[in-house]
């Protein structure tokens, strides 16, 4: 094998790009599953980007200042798998190629953050890798606005395909990408022609190179079977001023005699026939899975070259002053600043002593002040509602065109690209991303924040106008199935809080998430200050706590989150003086609170009387917490456009109807 001491033969590169095609077509075929036609497709510009351009070290995957090349076809997984085995990452070996989609193995059919080391963001659903890597792009122009070239200068290159720029969320990144200037951002697109159903023109017949063109990007288009064309176009985005679009037309499952150039090559293993056909029509009269020396050596020696390049930026961020250096390496290891927990519990007690009848949106904009002067890493945005989010706070400067040193990000109304761009900020490290919107637009963005789930970023989704609260807008903007929906999702946590003091627990409990994210549903209108008593202890990070306790054995379990929180309280006080001894939980987060032990969660559901549980949301889950005996004074449906007193009269969430409730059950 080739050491740092002694160059490789010299290696065509048509031999190079098919070692590529040939790990990929034996993969697909011994697991019967997979997409050949890509990895073969591309594997001329992968092989131009891998040994020409891209900086990388297989031995340090994580280098800060590494080159960010993510795959967002990724269906075609087995050309970064391919990749990484031959430049060389220890943890992609010959046998996982060989266990390519199988029970165990880190070649998963996409690519998983956090389950290969090269994998720099989950991919698969189409679109999701083009707008994550707008947010890599951007965490790496604001990085290198805080540290300067020598610490952070680095490109984000993207290869994806007809279907990710068919996906709606494309035209949402390349838009921002394009507003922002976003220049080291190059995006080499598989131009074949071909999608699952047949030829492209079956559904699309658009000018891709000018859709980017008119959102501020150079385009070009090149012969993607070309390596020097291939080279000279990458070289020319790498000196634009603009984020580039480099078209590579190229032949899905080039290689393959009969059946390259149509769909059925796409997402099917080729065969034994027709593999070994493309071994006699590429010259390539190796077997299955074997790379012949030299040709493993060139690309391992690719792999090499980026550890010089590696130990060269770690020589100059010697340069450095010490307390730079501490802060860099600080917020690339994700770790939290000294301080910020007491500066939140001080707010806190101010909370308490004060008593502010605000809403919740409000009450995260006040902890939010507070937070940003503490964690410098706090990065900040909104979907063109900032005013409506209360996300931005004294102090932050806007993201502009060329000018990233800002930390707040006006996204524009493009909920879906934000997610994925917070996503982007999160996987390149150094940042804590928020960004807001309604509750009820989650819709627009649920894809990527299922990828936050996924992958277990730290991302805060900062929801506002969480239910019918929000008033005359009416059912388009009232959210009722959106809890629900978001409850069900793994590894998210949502809370709900339901006063000022709570909000501050709520966002500490979401900052102390280091590996999933958390949404906050925050209320339009005010709400009272209901913990008029100072803990230190963070009572919402066990997700729910007994609010208001029960004067004797209790008769009666409420339980609610947010602005039904107060409601609660006060049908608690109606019940107790009617003799029912009632106690009040308040249950911001299921998540965290099904994590505690049984114990606890006992002691705060209790375990006599009867439970009702009070949410201005369908119903859907709380039958969990209550029981098949218990109530559930919810949505029954849609809500409706009137002031909010009026709609929660009208839905039900009054005393008298709980405390009807709880006494409907006891009888019964």
């Amino acid at each position: 094998m080739t050491t740092e001491t002694s160059a490789p033969t010299a290696v065509s590169h048509a031999r190079l790009a098919n070692a590529v095609r040939f790990l990929a077509a034996d993969a697909v075929q011994k697991a019967n599953s997979g997409h050949p036609g890509m990895p073969m497709g591309m594997a001329d510009v992968a092989t131009v980007l891998f040994s020409k351009f891209l900086k990388f070290d297989p031995q340090e995957p994580k280098w800060p200042d590494r080159d960010r090349f993510v795959l967002s076809a990724g269906h075609g997984s087995m050309l970064l798998y391919a990749l990484l085995y031959l430049t060389g990452y220890e943890d992609v070996t010959i046998d996982e190629i060989k266990n390519f989609r199988q029970m165990g193995a880190r070649t998963a059919g996409h690519p998983e953050y956090g389950h290969i080391s090269g994998a720099e963001t989950t991919t698969g659903p189409l679109g999701q890798g083009i707008a994550t890597a707008v947010g890599m792009a951007l965490g790496e122009r604001m990085m290198n606005a805080r540290f300067s070239d020598a610490a952070v200068d680095h490109y984000t290159y993207v290869i994806c395909g007809d279907g990710c720029l068919m996906e709606g969320i494309s035209q949402e990144a390349i838009s921002l990408a394009g507003h922002l200037k976003l220049n080291k951002m190059i995006v080499l697109w598989d131009d074949n022609g071909i999608s699952i159903d047949g030829k492209i023109e079956l559904s699309s017949t658009e000018d891709q190179l000018a859709r980017f063109e008119a959102a501020g990007w150079a385009a070009c288009r090149i012969d993607g079977h070309d390596p020097e064309a291939i080279a000279a176009a990458i070289a020319a985005a790498q000196e634009s001023d603009k984020p580039s679009l480099i078209a590579c037309r190229t032949v899905i499952g080039k290689g393959a005699p009969t059946m390259c150039g149509t769909h059925k090559v796409h997402g099917a293993p080729l065969g034994d026939a027709e593999i070994a056909a493309a071994r006699v029509a590429c010259e390539w009269p190796h077997a299955a899975f074997e790379t012949p020396e030299d040709v493993l050596d060139a690309w391992r020696s690719f792999g090499i070259k980026g550890s010089a390049l590696r130990m060269s930026w770690e020589a100059r961020m010697t340069f450095l002053d010490e307390a730079r250096y501490e802060e860099f390496r600080r917020l690339d290891a994700g770790e939290m600043p000294r301080g910020w927990r007491s500066a939140v519990n001080a707010h806190k007690q101010a909370l308490s002593e004060a008593k502010p009848k605000v809403a919740t949106r409000k009450a995260s904009q006040d902890v939010l002040a507070v937070l940003a002067k503490e964690i410098p890493e706090l990065i900040g945005g909104s979907a063109d509602l900032t005013g409506s989010n209360l996300t931005k706070v004294d102090g932050q400067q806007p993201v502009k065109p060329g000018d990233y040193a800002g930390s707040y990000i006006h996204y524009g109304i493009r909920e879906h690209e934000m997610a994925a761009a917070m996503n982007g900020l999160a996987l390149h490290g150094g940042m804590i991303p928020y960004g807001g919107t309604f509750l009820v637009f989650t819709d627009y963005l649920r894809p990527a924040m299922r990828l936050s789930a996924l992958m277990g970023l730290r991302v805060v989704y900062v929801m506002t106008h969480d239910s019918i609260g929000l008033g005359e807008d009416g059912p388009t903007h009232q959210p009722v199935e959106h809890l629900a929906a978001m409850r069900a999702m793994p590894n998210l946590l949502v809370m709900r809080p339901a006063d000022a003091v709570e909000t501050a627990e709520c966002w500490a409990a979401a900052l102390d998430q280091e590996k999933r994210p958390s949404v906050l549903a925050l209320s339009r209108q005010n709400l009272p200050t209901l913990r008029t008593e100072h803990t230190v202890e963070n009572r919402c990070a066990k997700g729910g706590y007994v609010i208001a306790e029960a004067p004797a054995e209790r008769a009666a379990t409420l339980i609610a989150t947010g602005s039904e929180v107060a409601l609660a309280v006060e049908a608690a006080k109606a019940l107790n003086a009617d003799g029912i001894s009632t106690a009040v939980v308040s249950l911001p987060c299921w998540e965290l609170f099904d994590e505690q032990p049984a114990a606890y969660r006992t002691s705060v559901l209790g375990n006599t009387g009867v439970r009702v549980a009070i949410e201005a949301a369908t119903g859907f889950g709380w039958e969990r917490y209550v029981g098949l005996e218990g109530g559930i004074v919810a949505m029954p449906g849609f809500g409706a456009s009137a002031p909010a007193e009026k709609l929660f009269e009208h839905f039900g969430f009054t005393v008298d109807n709980v405390v009807r409730t709880v006494k409907d059950r006891i009888s019964h």
